[in-house]
């Protein structure tokens, strides 16, 4: 909702830059997709690195009683 009410505020004081804006952001969105995938995957990779370095630990403690 802010980011609708900030483009307002740019459509009165600057139509044109707003109108450029509206037009280009799903250029911009689809430019920045594969970063974001990226950051997805290297999430998930680090995520799995560290569930297979504590797993002895979980293994040795048993199950939790709580």
């Amino acid at each position: 909702m802010t980011k609708f009410l900030l483009w307002l505020i740019l459509l009165v004081f600057c139509w044109p830059l707003a109108l450029l804006g509206l037009i280009l952001y799903p250029f911009v969105w689809l430019m920045l997709l594969p970063f974001r995938l990226l950051g997805i995957t290297v999430t998930a990779v680090l995520d799995l690195f560290k569930a297979l370095i504590t797993l002895p630990a979980r293994l040795l403690r048993g199950p939790s009683r709580g």
